[in-house]
């Protein structure tokens, strides 16, 4: 009798934590074979930002990803986009890219094959990168092509990089083309602390190997300023300044916030007390330096900034401003497996003020962690006093999880969707 009148204790509340709307994005699959130039200062996090879930006016595109059940280490990728207003000069685009991946989890060694309607060329890529040496080599070679002879150089390609968490160095090389530059590219990136410089060489300008080493516009030069861990949990804040071929001057911002609002969501459970959302806000200005340098058609600046929320799982949106047009973003992610992700752009033209809207769709099976409910017994909060008053016990699995143990970068104890990428410049 004692034992039945005893109350049973109701469950603590909890606070949802939603995965990134993509994590990891595609761009970073290949990121082995861009230069660490290109990627540090923030640079990768803002292309996402102005470029993911950004549909063109008048346009539509659709993209699958696909991976087979019984081999996790291959996928497929197909897209297509064109026109829907018939103004378009060609039929809609296709591309298709079989991925081999070494380590299901490590998208540093891989394979590809892609090709595409609008270049007759089955390219190929590859990277090979060994972690305990940091080195690693990559290519891009076209295997089958209508024009044998007359290929561009970016379908050749060799290079070799050596990473680690506080240096990069590497370089790329054209074999097999007429014009063997040696080295084709080349950069070199330090990281000191929360600071992080850089300088790369592309020789666009000249035409002795001498004389393209002393112009100054065939280097480009860099240094950005940084806070926070790459785990979608914790706050982020880049900024950087960058001298491109000696005349042109940019300026980015990049920041990520984490925040937790109140929700009462009829769908979730009674102890389902609120909810954490992400906020991505970045800012970029391009600006010349010198007239003399400068192509007739090029324009003298261009400032975009962008915004975006991810309210739960499901839902994102985004907008981006720039000198000629503004665009809002809503998209919505479905919650079953395969995916189904659906958004809408409205762009303005701040010239004539028409709003024109551009239409994507994507179906994805490749990022499992993204469409799976999260944890309801995972909370990442600050305990106020509030919270002690109350008695509430925040737990991850069989241990607390609190805020300090997210800004001490201990991740040990969070889903792999949640944890930072290894820890490579």
């Amino acid at each position: 009798m004692g034992n039945a009148l005893v109350k049973k204790e109701p469950p603590p509340p909890v606070v949802l934590v939603p995965p990134l709307f993509d994590f990891p994005p595609l761009s970073a699959r290949t990121r082995m074979l861009e230069s660490s130039y290109n990627l540090l200062f923030g640079k990768l996090a803002l292309k996402c930002l102005f470029e993911d879930y950004f549909e063109e006016a008048n346009n539509f595109s659709a993209k699958f990803l696909l991976k087979p059940i019984d081999d996790p280490h291959v996928d497929l990728v197909a897209s297509v986009s064109g026109a829907v207003d018939g103004r378009a000069d060609g039929d809609f685009v296709g591309n298709a890219e079989f991925r081999w991946q070494s380590d299901v989890d490590d998208p540093h060694t891989f394979v590809d094959l892609s090709v595409s309607t609008s270049n007759p060329v089955l390219q190929m890529r590859s990277s090979a990168y060994y972690p305990k040496y940091g080195i690693g080599a990559f290519a891009v070679y076209p295997l089958i092509s209508k024009k044998t002879g007359n290929l561009s150089e970016e379908y050749r390609i060799m290079g070799l990089r050596y990473g680690s968490t506080n240096l990069s160095v590497g370089a790329t090389v054209t074999p097999f083309t007429a014009n063997n530059e040696l080295p084709k590219h080349a950069w070199l990136v330090s990281k000191m602390g929360r600071f992080t410089v850089g300088v790369q060489y592309e020789p666009l300008y000249g035409s002795e190997d001498l004389a393209k080493y002393t112009d100054l516009r065939n280097w480009s030069c860099a240094a950005g300023y940084g806070v926070g861990s790459q785990s979608p949990l914790s706050p982020s804040f880049n900024i950087g300044i960058e001298l491109a071929r000696s005349s042109q001057f940019i300026a980015t911002f990049y920041q990520h916030i984490v925040v937790q609002r109140r929700v009462k969501n009829p769908f979730e459970e009674n102890q389902v007390v609120g909810i954490t959302n992400y906020i991505d806000l970045g800012f970029e200005l391009q600006s010349r330096v010198d007239d003399s340098t400068t192509p007739h058609n090029a324009p003298d600046s261009l400032l975009q900034m962008a915004a975006s929320w991810q309210a739960n799982k499901n839902f994102l949106l985004k907008g981006k401003v720039g000198a000629h047009s503004s665009t809002l973003s809503l998209a919505f992610k479905s919650w079953w497996k395969p995916s189904f992700a659906f958004n809408i752009s409205a762009t303005t033209n701040h010239r004539t003020g028409y709003v024109e809207c551009g239409f994507g769709l994507r179906v994805d099976n490749i990022r499992e962690a993204s469409y799976q409910r999260a944890d309801p017994n995972f909370v990442m909060l600050t305990p106020n006093k509030e919270h002690l008053a109350e008695g509430i016990v925040w737990k991850m699995g069989k241990r607390p999880m609190y805020q300090a143990d997210v800004d001490a970068e201990n991740f040990s104890e969070l889903p792999k969707e949640l944890r930072p990428s290894q820890k490579i410049l």
